[in-house]
C-alpha cells in the first residue's frame, strides 16, 4: 500500500512537473509569435511607404531605375514571403535597397529640397527606429524560447511535443562590415 502511494506520488509530481513545463512553452511561444507580429505591423507600414518614396524620387531621379525597381521587388517579395526564415531574408536585402536609394538621393540637391520628400524620409527613419526596437524585443522572446527548447530537462518535453526552435531577426551580413573612411 506504502509502495502504491510512493509510486501515485511520483507519478503525480511527475506529470506536474510536465504540465508546468508544457505551459511554459507554450507561453514562450507565444511571446515569439507576439514579438513578430509587432515586428509585422512596422513591416507593413514601411511597405505602406514605399512606393510613395519610389514614385517621388522616380520623379527627379529617373536614370536611376535599376535601384528604384531593386527597391519594389524586395518589397514585394517580403510581402510574399511563405515563412519567416523568407521574409528575414527579403527584409535584409529591402533594407540594403533602401539604404541605396537614400545614398542616391543625396546626388539630388532638389529632391533633399521637396518636402514631400522630407517627410516621408523622416518617416522612414521614424519606423526603422521603431522597427529596430521591435526587432530587438522579438530576438529575446525567441533567445528565451530557443533556450527553454534546448535546455536540460525541458528539451524532453519540447521535443515530445514538436516545439521549434525560433529564427532570430538579424542584422544582414553587409550590415555587419565596418564602412571604411578615409581623409
Amino acid at each position: 500500500m506504502i509502495t502504491l502511494l510512493v509510486t501515485l506520488g511520483i507519478l503525480a509530481i511527475i506529470l506536474f512537473w510536465m504540465i508546468t513545463v508544457y505551459n511554459k512553452l507554450v507561453k514562450s511561444k507565444t511571446l515569439s509569435q507576439e514579438a513578430w507580429s509587432g515586428i509585422d505591423v512596422f513591416l507593413k507600414k514601411r511597405y505602406d511607404l514605399i512606393p510613395n518614396l519610389v514614385e517621388t524620387v522616380k520623379g527627379y531621379a529617373a536614370h536611376e531605375k535599376e535601384t528604384l525597381a531593386e527597391v519594389v521587388r524586395y518589397r514585394s517579395s517580403a510581402m510574399e514571403s511563405k515563412d519567416m526564415a523568407e521574409q528575414i531574408e527579403n527584409e535584409q536585402g529591402l533594407g540594403r535597397a533602401l539604404g541605396r536609394l537614400m545614398a542616391i538621393t543625396e546626388s539630388y540637391p532638389d529632391l533633399k529640397a521637396n518636402i514631400h520628400f522630407m517627410d516621408l524620409q523622416r518617416q522612414l527613419s521614424a519606423l526603422e527606429g521603431d522597427l529596430s526596437l521591435a526587432r530587438r524585443y522579438y530576438n529575446g522572446a525567441v533567445r528565451e524560447n530557443n533556450i527553454l527548447i534546448e535546455s536540460f530537462p525541458s528539451n524532453f518535453i519540447a521535443n515530445m511535443f514538436n516545439f521549434a526552435k525560433g529564427v532570430f531577426f538579424e542584422i544582414d551580413k553587409a550590415e555587419k562590415v565596418a564602412p571604411k573612411v578615409s581623409f
